[in-house]
């Protein structure tokens, strides 16, 4: 116990964190109707592989569930886990991608992860899968 705050250390959000957050999905309450889920996460947080410095991006996740829809609090959890590893940009928006497939089995995904200036150069990576159907 950490006896100046009163509290457990580490903190549980730092214990659920501190390991890969398990992405959890529910049923799709519409299979067979094509819809859309936009969600956006404007906290992410990774570390750059070359400078170690903290790099910030809004996450911006539209998809078409196929048999599962995600969980908004384990995404959530998830997403949070990233703030300590070293990863370029470019890794770490397909990579996000490829676990929110690999849970979810969207008809259609695209993550856009756009980061925040630094140096006067911003960079946003959009990565997609499936094929989008009109709604």
């Amino acid at each position: 116990m950490d006896s100046q705050e009163g509290t457990i250390s580490p903190r549980y959000g730092e214990r659920v964190i501190s390991e890969e957050a398990p992405l959890i999905c529910f049923d799709n309450p519409r299979r067979g109707r094509a819809y859309e889920v936009a969600i956006e996460l404007p906290e992410f947080t990774c570390k750059c592989p070359f400078s170690g410095y903290p790099d910030f991006a809004v996450l911006r996740l539209i998809y078409q569930p196929g048999p599962s829809v995600l969980e908004l609090k384990a995404l959530k959890l998830y997403v949070n886990s990233w703030r300590d590893r070293s990863i370029s940009h470019e890794e770490v928006a397909n990579r996000i991608l490829d676990d929110l497939v690999a849970a979810a089995k969207p008809v259609w995904m695209q993550l856009e992860a756009d980061f925040n200036p630094r140096g006067n150069v911003h960079t946003v990576i959009r990565v997609s899968h499936g094929q989008r159907q009109s709604c």
